[in-house]
């Protein structure tokens, strides 16, 4: 029995057709439950004026927050980011397992850990806050207190993408062109950057995704001010208590806007097999 045409194995190997369609039964549950409940978000904001609260002053301007925080926060991250990415995947060091462990573990903290720690390092009352405020720098509860929670949570992604970019460069363009006495300076940007350009694109649309989304941080670290700290999830969830309306615009766009960037990274990986 050949295989229907909407299964089809990517190496191009048949495989009976009941097989594919159990895997698929087994697993349509689970796509059901990550779609189902943006389906009804998206059925729910539709019946709540929708316009009126997305296009609303408080809306806009948590938006325009989110945006410009974010993106001052993948900078910081490619140029902080880019060279240590480079380090871990080119040398060997002393200490590399442990900046490398470093580096990964806030994915996997909570994200109210991650603003907890961050308060008790860099609050008034913290490990470093005297120093900060004796030269007259006082980080909480401020837009810059925003972008360094979301750069917390969201550089370790954009880190890991362009180490494994880097790494998978290969060997032989790296001899080549340090037998033709390329420094290492001219490696990077003539050899390093060129090969591996699409693994550092994919991690910075990683971190701007999840510093758009950033919450737990951002709201015990910077708090929730209306036009200072408040972003788009921190206005999500004072809508709750507030006007729902508004929070399901904000959370539509908040989805619109991370399915755009996650389309975008999808093309990039599909461009590149």
């Amino acid at each position: 029995m050949s295989q229907p045409r909407f299964f089809r194995r990517r190496q191009g190997v048949q495989t009976h057709s009941r097989s594919t369609r159990l895997f698929a039964s087994v697993g349509l549950p689970l796509v059901a439950l990550l779609a189902l409940p943006l389906l009804a978000l998206f059925v729910r904001s539709a019946g709540q004026d929708f316009l009126t609260n997305a296009l609303a002053p408080s809306t806009l301007q948590a938006l325009r927050l989110s945006v410009i925080t974010s993106l001052v926060c993948v900078f910081v991250t490619v140029a902080l980011g880019t060279p240590l990415a480079y380090v871990l995947a080119q040398w060997d060091f002393p200490g590399r397992a442990v900046v490398e462990t470093l580096i990964d573990l806030p994915v996997v903290l909570p994200p109210t850990v991650a603003g907890v720690a961050l308060l008790i390092a860099f609050g008034r009352s913290g490990v470093f806050g005297g120093w900060l405020a004796a030269l007259g720098i006082h980080l909480p509860f401020t837009t810059a207190a925003v972008v360094i929670a979301q750069t917390f949570v969201s550089a370790p992604l954009f880190v890991r993408s362009a180490r494994v970019g880097f790494a998978a460069v290969d060997l032989q363009l790296e001899e080549a062109a340090l037998v033709e006495g390329a420094t290492q300076w001219q490696l990077f940007q003539h050899v390093m950057l060129p090969s591996a350009w699409r693994a550092l694109v994919s991690g910075m649309i990683l971190a701007w995704t999840r510093a758009l989304g950033e919450f737990g941080a951002t709201i015990l670290f910077a708090g929730n001010l209306e036009g200072v700290t408040q972003t788009m999830p921190l206005a999500i969830y004072l809508g709750f208590e507030r006007n729902l309306g508004a929070a399901l615009a904000l959370s539509v766009v908040l989805v619109l806007v991370s399915l755009l960037l996650l389309t975008a990274l999808r093309l990039m990986e599909r461009g590149e097999q």
